[in-house]
């Protein structure tokens, strides 16, 4: 989806993607930068069939608005990024001084009830639209509560508990009041578990910016790791690996290529749309580079092997604070490796190993061992021989972030697991246990009433 010389590529069967995104987005940009809960639903129409496909793009696009976020919320807010640069927000994140008046912290509360309204509008209106085909309207749906439950699931495991929306009435939404984070997560798997049901099965002519069946599994495989349920975790990451529908390349690949054979979700961009923002936060004006743990981590051993091309040296950079180091998976406009990944068949594998350690099934056959070398022989890192429960267990926390740096998940790793306070506390003399989740926006409590005693403990 990049352009190719003076032409536009249009991968895989995504020429009605894209087509329908230019015209549709652009007339609609009121509707996708919307104040993020009390939105109205005039601004767009699904009264006929013609309309499904604008409306199932417009869900696809505004999802789209929670990935760069997330990559910032995951690396700099953990101990991946350092900034350099001049923006406060960014700074904020990498000193551990977060504030409910951060920029970051807003986006991603706004994007996430962009994507639940586009989902709950397209679920309220498809129903009862006439003349859809059967097949058309349960993909359109499966899709609807895919990416309101993956929105959903952002926003508890960022902010955990969050207003739960499930309308597009606005006398609703603005003055709806937190829900638990558990409340969140259970209509997360009731999302994922609905779409399931009616996902399309893998197809080769669909890339991977669409969701199929293998999709929600590997949603729910990420949901099980999370809830520290074992075993569905490890069952639902064996069923998208033994549906060999994905094959692990060279890891360049995941760096340099969108689209690459092991991608089972990536947001799409194409020449037209593609904000560029990653490239130009990490390569252009340098706001944000890699910090020297990152480094340590991915050069100062063959551990990491070929998981070290994630990021790269530039001498000419080194000065100051500016350690030359900067991060490659994210191109310009025009590049072929600037999409969002959001699953990948590596992360199955590392799923199903920390699984698998946690049901102390730790090295032999389908073993937790066994999965960490098949990334590790990819990667042409030394193979592991051996180790007890709690060896391995510190081995997956470095696998993932040798393996994953850079696509969002260090933070949220370090929090699920208990580790935040003990590695990022290392890390930053202003760490502080509050920054396991990051603050409800002071805009939106100030906007809804029903927030206003709601907010995240320490802020």
């Amino acid at each position: 989806m990049k352009k190719n010389s003076s032409n536009t590529v249009l991968k895989h069967g995504t020429k009605l993607f894209i087509l329908v995104a230019v015209v549709w987005l652009g007339s609609c940009k009121q509707l996708l930068e919307p104040r993020p809960i009390d939105l109205q639903t005039d601004l767009v129409s699904l009264n006929d069939a013609a309309d499904v496909q604008p409306a199932r793009v417009g869900m696809y696009s505004a999802f789209r608005g929670i990935g760069t976020t997330l990559i910032i919320a995951g690396d700099a807010t953990a101990d991946n990024l350092i900034h350099i640069g001049t923006f406060t927000e960014y700074r904020e994140l990498t000193n551990k001084q977060i504030t409910t008046a951060n920029g970051q912290v807003s986006a991603l509360w706004s994007a996430v009830f962009r994507a639940v309204y586009l989902a709950n509008f397209v679920l309220e209106r498809l129903p009862t639209v006439p003349g859809v085909r059967d097949t058309e309207r349960k993909t359109v749906l499966a899709e609807a509560r895919f990416l309101r439950g993956m929105a959903n699931f952002v926003g508890a495991n960022t902010f955990g508990g969050i207003p739960k929306v499930t309308t597009t009435d606005q006398l609703t939404n603005t003055t709806i009041s937190k829900a638990s984070k558990q409340d969140i997560l259970a209509s997360v798997l009731e999302d994922f578990q609905a779409a399931l049901a009616d996902a399309p099965a893998f197809s080769r002519n669909i890339n991977a910016g669409f969701i199929n069946k293998n999709t929600v599994n590997a949603a729910l495989a990420r949901f099980y790791l999370y809830q520290k349920n074992y075993t569905q975790a490890e069952q639902l990451a064996t069923a998208v690996i033994s549906t060999n529908n994905y094959t692990l390349g060279l890891f360049s690949d995941v760096v340099t290529k969108d689209f690459p054979t092991e991608a089972i979700f990536e947001l799409g961009y194409t020449l037209n749309d593609d904000p560029g923002t990653l490239n130009d936060l990490f390569i252009g004006r340098r706001e944000l580079i890699p910090s020297n743990n990152a480094i340590n981590a991915l050069r100062a051993t063959l551990e990491a092997g070929d998981r070290r091309t994630t990021i790269a040296f530039d001498g000419t950079k080194q000065r100051g604070n500016d350690n030359g180091w900067g991060v490659q998976k994210y191109g310009t406009r025009d590049a072929d490796n600037n999409n969002i990944v959001i699953f990948r068949l590596a992360e199955m594998y590392l799923i199903r190993a920390e699984a698998r350690v946690q049901q102390n099934r730790v090295s032999g056959a389908n073993s937790a061992i066994t999965d960490l070398n098949v990334l590790r022989n990819r990667a042409k890192a030394p193979v592991i021989t051996g180790g007890s429960q709690s060896a391995v267990i510190d081995l997956i926390e470095k696998e993932r972030q040798y393996e994953l740096s850079y696509e969002g998940h260090r933070w949220y790793d370090l929090v699920r697991t208990g580790r935040a306070q003990v590695v990022l506390g290392a890390f930053s003399p202003n760490w502080n246990v509050k920054f396991e989740l990051w603050p409800i926006p002071q805009s939106e409590i100030q906007r809804n009433a029903s927030l206003a005693n709601a907010q995240n403990p320490g802020y």
